[in-house]
């Protein structure tokens, strides 16, 4: 695959503002006053420019799903003061001007910025780069590169554009990046895998539900709580949103298909009004709702201001039901009460209000953006939790567990734990190595505790995950080149 990596180096107008620090990624950082001067600064593989140093490039879209019709933006940003990146459809790139989300700021509330866009003509082997002016202290960095097809490998050589210097591609690049591309592949195919396990989860319920039904038995469905299904069904909106917004497209299918399986049941439940009909109707326009606004943010249809409004009613959900579900799994030994709810629906509440009024600092408004997705994830993986403390309250319960539901469980959430490790998404990898290890494996050790299942059914269960898992390490290792899965982990949880 051909590689290459510039920088279009901005000149700044104004005297009075301090000079910017020398860019560390580049050969030589010359500013002077005239038109902008493009540098070959680095050489590396294209998938190391999407997955590599630009985290926010590699959330938004991967090599394989970019077709010629995109470009790709990598550089630097002054105010933001670490790596930026965006996109843009090249279909409008020749003497146009349109609007572009500011890549510095991307998981920012900030309007879009106009930017115009002027095409230097200049050709690099099968590759054309052109040169964006960019609006001052926002982008003073950017490039674009596009490609007739990202996805097929290219021998092509490479000069430096506007400098002398020449950088040589590193022994063994090649293979690394022959290995990252199998490993990239492969990961988004285990996610995907994921839909069948959980499907095969959910299945079974639907068609007890429907057999009941057409038996005229509704009063079977009143033992298949709503609120819990209703609580499920949030938590997958929210991480269906948290997915959209990267990109991440087997993730999407995943939350997708829970949205889709859990609907279907309330509808079940509707039907033998084993569920309120109000409550149904607020559900439905809900499920509507986020389902359309997400199909249209992941293909940028859809207007910054109303998927921020969304993004600010999710957060404010989310927040408001995580306490009162860990309030209410306790209600045996505490007292009843919506008071946890209503706290944390005001604190959220406030929060996006000020936030909305410019009210909280950058950090603040970065930490309420991401709370709607980690708010789903703490929900998801407090569930093993609630269920392992009714396996202690009632013992007797566990052998109303079914095994090839937890097997399941375990096997869903594991095929995702690759993926979310080679992404380095530490809210993600969390979620599905909890939900793995406890609501799986932790399930299974409870049944077989109480002699449900047998010895050699759950070491073989946990033999597997802990497989698995050193082979997703492994893996990853290898891909990325460091010497130990302690780099992989250091990189997701900590970044670079």
């Amino acid at each position: 695959m051909g590689t290459v990596a510039c920088y279009a180096s901005y000149v700044r107008t104004r005297s009075d503002k301090p000079k910017a620090a020398p860019d560390p990624y580049a050969g030589s950082d010359k500013r002077s006053d005239g038109p902008l001067q493009l540098h070959v600064f680095h050489q590396m593989d294209i998938n190391e420019v999407v997955h590599g140093p630009c985290r926010i490039l590699r959330r938004m879209r991967r090599p394989r799903d970019m077709a010629h019709r995109w470009a790709i933006c990598v550089g630097l940003s002054l105010v933001a003061r670490g790596l930026m990146a965006g996109y843009l459809p090249l279909a409008r790139v020749p003497s146009s001007s349109f609007t572009r989300r500011s890549p510095s700021l991307l998981s920012s509330s900030k309007p879009l910025h106009s930017v115009a866009l002027k095409s230097t003509g200049v050709s690099v082997g099968e590759w054309n780069i052109s040169s964006e002016f960019c609006e001052p202290l926002t982008v003073p960095y950017c490039f674009f590169l596009s490609a007739p097809n990202l996805r097929r490998p290219r021998q092509t050589s490479w000069r430096s554009i506007g400098s002398d210097a020449h950088y040589p591609l590193e022994k063994g690049s090649v293979a690394k990046s022959e290995t990252y591309r199998q490993w990239d592949y492969l990961t988004a195919k285990f996610a995907a895998a994921s839909n069948l396990p959980f499907l095969l989860l959910q299945l079974p319920q639907v068609v007890l539900n429907a057999q009941n039904l057409l038996a005229g038995n509704k009063a079977a469905l009143l033992a298949v709580p709503w609120l819990g299904m209703l609580t499920g069904l949030m938590g997958n909106l929210s991480l269906l949103s948290y997915f959209a917004k990267k990109r991440e497209t087997e993730a999407i299918f995943v939350q997708t298909l829970g949205v889709i399986s859990i609907y279907v049941v309330l509808v079940q439940l509707a039907m033998a009004e084993a569920m309120p009909l109000p409550h149904f109707i607020v559900t439905s326009v809900a499920v509507a709702s986020g389902l359309i606004l997400n199909f249209l943010n992941y293909f940028n249809w859809l207007n910054t201001g109303i998927w921020s409004f969304w993004e600010d009613v999710i957060t404010v959900g989310g927040v408001s039901v995580l306490p009162q579900v860990m309030w209410s799994t306790f209600v045996p030994l505490i007292p009843h009460s919506i008071l946890p709810g209503l706290v944390a629906f005001s604190v959220a509440f406030i929060a996006v209000v000020m936030a909305r009024l410019g009210k909280l600092p950058e950090f603040g408004v970065k930490i309420l953006r991401s709370t709607s997705g980690w708010t789903a994830t703490l929900l998801f993986m407090w569930m093993p939790i609630a269920q392992m403390w009714t396996n202690f309250l009632n013992p007797d319960n566990i052998r109303g567990l079914s095994a090839f539901s937890m097997l399941l469980a375990m096997i869903g959430n594991g095929l995702m734990i690759p993926r979310a490790l080679f992404i380095r998404d530490f809210m993600w990898f969390t979620g599905s190595g909890w939900a793995s290890v406890l609501m799986g494996l932790g399930n299974l050790a409870c049944m077989y505790c109480f002699k449900t299942i047998s010895k050699e059914f759950f070491l073989s269960a946990a033999f597997g995950l802990a497989t698995w898992i050193g082979i997703a390490l492994w893996r990853d290792t290898k891909a990325y080149g460091y010497g130990s899965p302690v780099g992989s982990l250091k990189e997701l949880v900590f970044g670079t």
